[in-house]
């Protein structure tokens, strides 16, 4: 359950790692006074804390180039990311957003528009069913307190709420059928169909977090994003191999380049987003290193 919380809050499963291994490092050594009262909520506290101030950092520091999440595999309904919390007490409200749709890379995306409070009001009280009192309790805050935040963390995922799309069987399938085609007409160079599979506002983004060669800002715009995988797709020697593996909830390719050049990625997964249609409306290719270890 905090591995999945700190996932949500960072955005990034190494991050997510590393601050559960810190948590229970302080329970180690400086535990909760009251040994008697069950451990969870202080955990809890002590977790969500850490993430903030990760947060905190990661934005102070800024990064290179465009930000995406760090993919996880989510075709075992029993792996971290996708675990249930038990239920909560009675006075707690049913939840807005389900465990998987909340590590969608489109909840995860619009997450980051909120300040790390906001997030972590949005996520104890949205996702993971705590009370107004218990998220008060986790935050160290007042039950006004969390009532304003949330009100605001709500104002900013109007954007997300408004386009919604929950990651069910019928959009795997579709999610699915796109990324075969999108294979199937790149592999052939059909540039005919791959214009029609592509929305013409469609966006690709890439994450190389500074560590290997990806595209600094978004691509946008059909003819754009047509030249850029047409470009790249030509300057492979050898096309890579290629698996699918749901991730975050939806159907993704992992690439593999064995013997990369310096500098260039040897692992990198591509995520789409579609339209009612079933078009390409979002791509977001993965190549950080560091954001791929949960997939090692």
């Amino acid at each position: 359950m905090l591995w999945g919380l700190c996932y949500r809050m960072t955005g990034n499963a190494a991050d997510a790692d590393d601050l559960v291994q810190e948590t229970f490092v302080r329970a180690l050594e400086r535990p909760p006074r009251r040994l008697d009262e069950p451990l969870r909520p202080w955990l809890v506290r002590v977790a969500i804390n850490l993430s903030r101030d990760h947060l905190r950092r990661r934005r102070r520091r800024g990064y290179a180039g465009e930000w995406l999440p760090s993919p996880v595999p989510t075709d075992d309904l029993e792996s971290p990311a996708s675990y249930e919390p038990p239920a909560p007490r009675e006075d707690s409200p049913a939840s807005r957003y389900d465990m998987l749709e909340s590590i969608s890379f489109a909840f995860l995306l619009a997450l980051e528009a909120l300040t790390p409070s906001q997030r972590a009001v949005l996520l104890l009280r949205d996702v993971f069913d705590y009370s107004t009192a218990e998220t008060a309790e986790a935050l160290g805050i007042t039950d006004t307190s969390v009532k304003v935040i949330l009100h605001r963390a709500r104002a900013r995922m109007r954007d997300y709420d408004k386009n919604r799309v929950v990651p069910d069987a019928a959009r795997r399938e579709a999610t699915r059928e796109a990324l075969d085609q999108f294979l199937l007409y790149l592999s052939a160079r059909d540039i005919e169909n791959l214009e029609r599979l592509l929305t013409e506002d469609v966006v690709s983004t890439s994450d190389g977090g500074g560590e290997v060669a990806a595209a600094m800002v978004p691509v946008r715009g059909r003819d754009k994003v047509l030249r850029l995988v047409v470009g790249l797709a030509e300057k492979s020697v050898t096309f890579p191999q290629y698996s699918f593996r749901v991730l975050n909830g939806l159907p993704a390719i992992i690439y593999s380049q064995p013997g990369a050049q310096a500098g260039f990625a040897s692992l990198f997964t591509m995520h789409c987003e579609i339209d009612d249609q079933g078009r390409i409306r979002r791509l977001n290719t993965v190549l950080a290193p560091r954001k791929l270890s949960a997939l090692s």
